[in-house]
C-alpha cells in the first residue's frame, strides 16, 4: 500500500512537471501587475503573486525545476558513491580507511554550506544546486554500498568466484553489484525526498535556478513579505514540497517492503 500511494503521488508530480514543458494555464514568468495578489479562483485557479504571475503555472513549472535537480543530484551522488563503496569493499585495507575519512569530511559540510561555497566560484544556477546536493549524497551511498558489499564478499558465491580465478573487478561487477542493487534503489528513492527538500532550501536562499525560472523554494522566499495579505503564496508551495517529500518517503518504504526479503511487514 505504501508503495502504491507513493508511486501515485510521485507519478502525478512527474506528470505535472512533464506537462509544464508543453503547457501551463499562463506563461509562468508573465507579469500582470494589475492583477497582483488575487486570491484563488478570483483570477486563475490558485490566484496570483505580487507580480500578477499565475501561481498554478509557477507551481507546475517549479515541479520540473525542483524534480529534475533532485533526480540529477541523486543520480550523480548515487553513481559516484556506489562506485567508491564497491571499490573500497573490494580493495579493503587502506582504500577503505581513506574512503571513510573522505565521507566524514563530506558529512561535515551540509549541502547548504557546500552550495554557498560553490556559488562563490560557480555562481547561482541549476549546476551549483545539483553539484552541492550530489556532494552530500556521495558519502550516503558510499557508506551504504561499502557495508552491503562487505557482507556480499563474505558469501559463498563470491568465494566460489574467487576460487576459480575471477578478478576483484569482475566479482564486484558481476556478483556483488547485482546483489546489492536493491538496497541502492531503496536508498535512492528515500534520498530523492531529501534532495527535493534541500533544493527548496537552496532556492529559498537564492542559490537555486536563476530567475525567472520558477522554483518552489523561491516561491516560499518571495511569499514571506505577503504572509498576512496573501497566505496562499506560502501555503501552496509548502504543501507541494511536503507532498513530494512524503511521496518519495512512501515510495522508499514501499520498495523496502517489496525488495528486502528481511522485511516482514510489521
Amino acid at each position: 500500500m505504501r508503495f502504491w500511494i507513493g508511486a501515485i503521488i510521485i507519478g502525478m508530480l512527474c506528470g505535472t512537471a512533464a506537462l509544464s514543458l508543453f503547457w501551463t494555464p499562463a506563461p509562468p514568468s508573465r507579469m500582470q501587475i494589475v492583477h497582483k495578489l488575487q486570491p484563488p479562483l478570483s483570477f486563475g485557479v490558485l490566484g496570483t503573486d505580487q507580480f500578477g504571475r499565475d501561481v498554478l503555472s509557477m507551481l507546475m513549472a517549479g515541479a520540473w525545476n525542483s524534480l529534475s535537480i533532485a533526480v540529477s543530484a541523486v543520480f550523480i551522488g548515487g553513481v559516484v558513491g556506489s562506485f567508491l563503496g564497491i571499490s573500497a569493499a573490494a580493495l579493503r585495507g587502506l582504500a577503505e580507511t581513506i574512503l571513510m575519512r573522505i565521507c566524514d569530511i563530506l558529512f561535515a559540510l551540509p549541502p547548504i554550506l557546500s552550495a554557498m561555497i560553490l556559488g562563490a566560484f560557480l555562481g547561482q544556477g541549476r549546476f551549483t544546486a545539483i553539484i552541492a546536493i550530489a556532494t552530500f549524497m556521495v558519502p550516503v551511498f558510499a557508506r551504504l554500498t561499502l557495508a552491503t558489499a562487505r557482507q556480499a564478499w563474505s558469501q559463498a558465491y563470491v568465494m566460489a568466484a574467487r576460487a576459480i580465478g575471477n578478478s576483484r573487478f569482475s566479482i564486484s561487477l558481476h556478483h556483488v553489484l547485482p546483489n546489492i542493487a536493491n538496497q541502492i534503489l531503496i536508498q535512492s528513492a528515500t534520498q530523492l525526498g531529501l534532495a527535493v527538500l534541500t533544493e527548496a532550501g537552496l532556492s529559498f536562499l537564492g542559490l537555486g535556478p536563476a530567475p525567472p525560472a520558477p522554483s518552489w523554494g523561491r516561491m516560499l522566499a518571495d511569499a514571506q513579505t505577503f504572509l498576512s495579505l496573501a497566505p496562499w503564496l506560502a501555503i501552496l508551495p509548502g504543501l507541494v514540497i511536503a507532498l513530494a517529500v512524503l511521496g518519495f518517503n512512501l515510495l522508499g518504504d514501499g520498495l523496502n517492503a517489496l525488495l528486502d526479503p528481511r522485511d516482514t511487514g510489521y
